[in-house]
C-alpha cells in the first residue's frame, strides 16, 4: 500500500489526528483576493499561511499585503478571544509566516536575516516559512544557527518555524524547527511515497505534505494517507502544474489559488471525521 513504510508497518492506525491545512503560498491578493479572504472565513482550519511578496518581504511595504496580514491577524484574535471555537485547530487560528528563501542553502545569513526583520517591522509575521531548505546531514548547522536566530527575533516564543525540504531531510533537521514538509509534489508521486521510518518518532504536528493534482474522487484517499504517513498539516489541490518553489510565484502555480473542492475539504477536516 502507499501509505507504509519501507517495512511494511502502518505509520498510523486510524484518522484520529486532526488535520489542518498549511498555504504554502498563495498569489499576490490583487490576484487572489478570494483565497486570501478564504483563509480569515470562521471556522477555517488553518495552521499556517505563507507570505511572499517578491520571493521574500519585497523592498518596501505592500499595501494590499498589509491589509491581508491584517485581516489575518484578526481572525486569529478573534478565534482566541470569542466564542466557544468548534476544536483545537479553530481556536489556535491562522498564523502568518514570511517566507525565506534559502536557496538550499546558497542564502548568505545576513541577507536572510534582513529579509527576516522586514517581514516581522511590515507584515508583524507570527514566524517564518525557510523554502528550499537544504536536506543534507552537511547543511544543518547552517541552518540550526538560522532557525536560532529567527527564534530570538520572534515575539512569541512558540512562533512557528517551517523548514521547506519538499523531501524527507537527515533526521537531525527535526529538532531545528517546528515542522519540516516532507512532500510537495503531483498526487501521481503521492499516491505511491513512503514515509521515512524515523518520522515515526515524531507527533504529526511535525510534518506537512503539499499535494496538487488530486482528484475530487481521490480526496479521501489522500487524507488517509496523510495521516498514516503522519502528516499533520496538509494542503491538496485539484490545480495542476509545476510548483517551483523559491521562483516567483502566480496563478501558474498549483498552490496560487483555492482548489475547487475547498468547501467540501473544509468541512472533512472538521472534528468527528473518520477515515
Amino acid at each position: 500500500m502507499p501509505y507504509l513504510t519501507s517495512t511494511g508497518t502502518a505509520r498510523r492506525s486510524s484518522g484520529a489526528e486532526q488535520l489542518g491545512f498549511g498555504v504554502p503560498g498563495y498569489a499576490h491578493p490583487l490576484l487572489a483576493a478570494a483565497e486570501w479572504a478564504e483563509l480569515a472565513r470562521p471556522g477555517t482550519p488553518l495552521h499556517w499561511a505563507v507570505l511572499n511578496i517578491d520571493n521574500g518581504p519585497g523592498s518596501r511595504p505592500d499595501p494590499h499585503c498589509l491589509e491581508a496580514a491584517g485581516r489575518l491577524r484578526n481572525a486569529r484574535a478573534r478565534a482566541l478571544h470569542g466564542g466557544q471555537p468548534l476544536d483545537t485547530v479553530r481556536a489556535a487560528g491562522g498564523r502568518l509566516l514570511g517566507q525565506l528563501d534559502l536557496a538550499h542553502g546558497r542564502r548568505p545569513f545576513a541577507e536572510l536575516l534582513a529579509d527576516a526583520r522586514s517581514f516581522l517591522e511590515w507584515y508583524r509575521v507570527d514566524g517564518f516559512y525557510l523554502d528550499r531548505c537544504p536536506a543534507d546531514r552537511a547543511d544543518l548547522p547552517a541552518v540550526r544557527r538560522l532557525t536560532g536566530t529567527l527564534r530570538a527575533f520572534l515575539t512569541d516564543a512558540d512562533g512557528p518555524l517551517v523548514l521547506g525540504h519538499d523531501t524527507h531531510p537527515y533526521p537531525g533537521y527535526a529538532e531545528a524547527a517546528d515542522q519540516l514538509v516532507t512532500f510537495r509534489g503531483a498526487w501521481s508521486d503521492y499516491r505511491w511515497s513512503q514515509v521515512a521510518e524515523w518520522t515515526a518518532a515524531y507527533p504529526p504536528g511535525r510534518f506537512a505534505h503539499f499535494v496538487h493534482g488530486v482528484p475530487r474522487t481521490h480526496l479521501e484517499e489522500a487524507m488517509r494517507i496523510a495521516r498514516w504517513q503522519g502528516a499533520g498539516t496538509i494542503f491538496f489541490t485539484d490545480r495542476g502544474g509545476q510548483s517551483e518553489s523559491g521562483r516567483g510565484r502566480g496563478q501558474s502555480d498549483p498552490f496560487a489559488a483555492l482548489p475547487s473542492y475547498w468547501d467540501e475539504i473544509v468541512s472533512r477536516i472538521g472534528p468527528g471525521i473518520s477515515e
